[in-house]
């Protein structure tokens, strides 16, 4: 095509592009990605943002190339080419990332990001030859050098945030940088495609000076990322894929929370590929659309995971809310489930356009679904990175991410090898996306019954967002590490999921025992780790063993939550501390923090004007929340002081 057709389409190419920038700027106006102003962080994400854009615009202009440019090889040919080099793409990821990890955490990783850039500046020279050459053997060459610059590029990407950012801006650091990967990925899906599609023959130039220009944008904005020292400089480096690989895993398969983590990760790029290679298909033969029918539901998706991703930190209050992983997971079920009955029986119309695509009901919902899937996939997927990067001590975490990129690569690889088979098999692509939408429950209940932390999380996180407004104050005063008690006053059933779910660390909490045993709770305080207690009367031998289990707690330098009222109020008021408190404190000296509820008296879960759970709750998103006082050195605690300290902390508010 060329002249005013060519013109109108670079116009709609940098308007795209004008579109996400501004975008980006005005995000960066809030306070959500107030990173971005941070030199700590922009240059960083500037780098990747930079490197996923040319990925992906050297990637979909090749196989422009090879399908609809100058080549214009058979579809049998252009296809096998095509699933060739996906192929070797991703074989660097199983051959160097256990290399990459090492590398990651023995050298300093900003010096380590200016060399993967520079060197991707040569690798753009050698791909801008090989696209004025049209040689294809060249072009696959090039494409698995990308490969293997974005595997050593891949454990710096995710080991570095840590080091610059505070653990309470992980969720929005992933958040932004997931948003930017996937932008970055819609733009050079359809500035690489265009540029071969939709230019005058000698256009390639475009392409070849676009992948050096941006590569060189790369290598200045990696030039001001801040250093980030090594986490482990002894560390002995050795290049042995298969060996090196195979003790990555199984060391980190030790690490269960990670390691789990790992195969939720692996899960969603082994849906991801599976619905991105399937869309031009299904735009094409399913829905009867063009091209640019594919662009639009690549662009909701990619979206949708983009703002999935920037939710989060809001949805979490800026802490790792791995409770948004069991609701990301139900998302792409439920909309997965309905992107299959929304597929329609026979084509909506013949090479429709845009225009005439979404002047059909149909295509709405289709679109929606697509977008949504992508939402929750956000939802899903940026907690499981930043539990990662939590949890990981500092040494290892550039190589658990290797690990994730090793079973990243190897899910992806099954995808494809499934999806062939049963397309070969005559199952329809309606069907694969209704696989999909089952398989993800049935891997999301599998995860989730080991590691049943993810669940319990998830309904404190509904319970406290959905039936209330929280607002809590002074959660700074619980300390990030060591041991503490928090001496909490005792306003209802789920004064236990309001402490725990505000907590950026876990909770170990002493509870009433036939409040631990109550329906459901029971299964969120018996994954939390409760301790149930009864009084001495009642069952010594249970009063005996908590108190053996409290001391525990605090030498391995937990957080410890108890009620010393020892009952629920009945009246609103505070009931007097007992003395099992000080007792534990006598035997095992730690800081107390005296922590207030408030908002809870009158609530369902409350005993006022009856027993509770009995009654409808006369409260509609009613504000809630804890205040959290300064903590009290041991020696210092005494009974009165302490009960004076939460009632003063709640103002005379029950």
């Amino acid at each position: 095509m060329r002249g005013k057709p060519f013109k109108y389409s670079f116009i709609r190419m940098c308007s795209a592009q004008s579109f996400c920038s501004t975008a980006l700027v005005l995000m960066s106006q809030t306070s959500q990605f107030a990173l971005l102003k941070e030199k700590r962080f922009a240059p960083f994400f500037t780098t990747q943002l930079l490197g996923a854009f040319n990925d992906n615009l050297y990637k979909n202009a090749l196989v422009a190339l090879l399908s609809f440019g100058a080549l214009q090889l058979s579809a049998e040919k252009a296809g096998s080419l095509i699933a060739i080099a996906a192929g070797l793409f991703i074989l660097p990821f199983f051959l160097f990332s256990a290399f990459s990890g090492q590398i990651a955490d023995k050298y300093e990783k900003s010096m380590l990001i200016r060399r993967i850039k520079m060197a991707e500046i040569l690798i753009m020279c050698l791909g801008a030859i090989a696209f004025w050459l049209q040689s294809v053997p060249m072009l696959m060459a090039i494409l698995f050098l990308m490969g293997v610059q974005s595997a050593f590029f891949g454990p710096i990407k995710y080991g570095i945030l840590p080091q610059h950012l505070h653990e309470s801006e992980l969720i929005g650091g992933n958040g932004v940088v997931e948003l930017g990967t996937f932008l970055a990925i819609l733009l050079g899906t359809i500035i690489g495609t265009q540029l071969i599609t939709k230019s005058p023959d000698g256009s390639v130039w475009l392409t070849c000076g676009f992948v050096i220009i941006v590569a060189i944008a790369g290598f200045l904005a990696a030039r001001r990322i801040p250093e980030a020292p090594a986490v482990d400089p002894t560390l002995n480096v050795r290049f042995n894929p298969a060996v090196e690989t195979w003790k990555l895993i199984r060391y980190t398969k030790k690490h269960r929370v990670i390691f789990q983590s790992i195969l939720g990760i692996s899960w969603f790029w082994f849906m991801g590929a599976t619905y991105l290679s399937q869309f031009p298909i299904y735009a094409r033969d399913i829905l009867g659309g063009s091209g640019d029918v594919y662009t639009v539901m690549l662009a909701a998706f990619s979206v949708g995971i983009g703002c999935g991703s920037a939710l989060c930190e809001r949805l979490s209050g800026g802490k790792v809310e791995i409770g948004l992983v069991p609701l990301g997971a139900l998302g792409i079920t439920l909309f997965g489930l309905d992107l299959f009955f929304a597929t329609p029986s026979s084509p909506l119309g013949s090479g429709m356009g845009i225009g005439e695509f979404l002047s059909i009901g149909a295509s709405w919902r289709i679109l929606v679904d697509i977008a949504l899937i992508g939402v929750f996939g956000g939802f899903y997927i940026v907690p499981l990175y930043a539990l990662i990067q939590k949890t990981s001590a500092p040494d290892r975490l550039s190589r658990a991410i290797s690990c994730n990129n090793v079973m990243n690569a190897l899910l992806m690889v099954i995808s494809a090898i499934l999806v062939g088979v049963v397309l070969n098999l005559g199952v329809s692509i309606g069907a694969i996306f209704l696989f999909i939408a089952i398989a993800n429950a049935l891997v999301a209940a599998y995860i989730f019954r080991l590691v049943p932390e993810f669940l319990m999380r998830f309904l404190i996180w509904m319970l406290m967002h959905t039936a209330y407004k929280v607002n809590n104050v002074g959660l700074a005063n619980i300390p990030e590490k060591g041991a503490a008690i928090l001496a909490c006053n005792h306003v209802s059933f789920v004064d236990a999921l309001l402490v725990g779910g505000s907590s950026r660390r876990p909770v170990r909490f002493v509870m009433y025992h036939k409040i631990y045993k109550l329906p459901v709770l029971n299964f969120i305080f018996r994954t939390a780790g409760a301790i149930p207690i009864a009084g001495k009367r009642e069952d010594e031998a249970m009063y005996n063993s908590a108190f053996e289990k409290m001391q525990e707690v605090i030498r391995n330098d937990e957080l410890l939550c108890i009620f010393p009222e020892g009952e629920i109020t009945r009246d609103g008021d505070m009931n007097p501390f007992k003395p099992g408190i000080m007792q534990l404190i006598d035997k095992t000296p730690a800081p107390v923090i005296p922590v207030a509820l408030k908002g809870l008296w009158g609530s369902l879960f409350s005993r006022k004007d009856g027993p509770a759970m009995r009654k409808w709750p006369r409260r509609v998103f009613a504000k809630i929340g804890l205040v959290v006082g300064e903590p009290i050195p041991a020696d210092e605690v005494t009974l009165d002081g302490l009960q004076q300290a939460v009632e003063s902390l709640r103002g005379g508010e029950r």
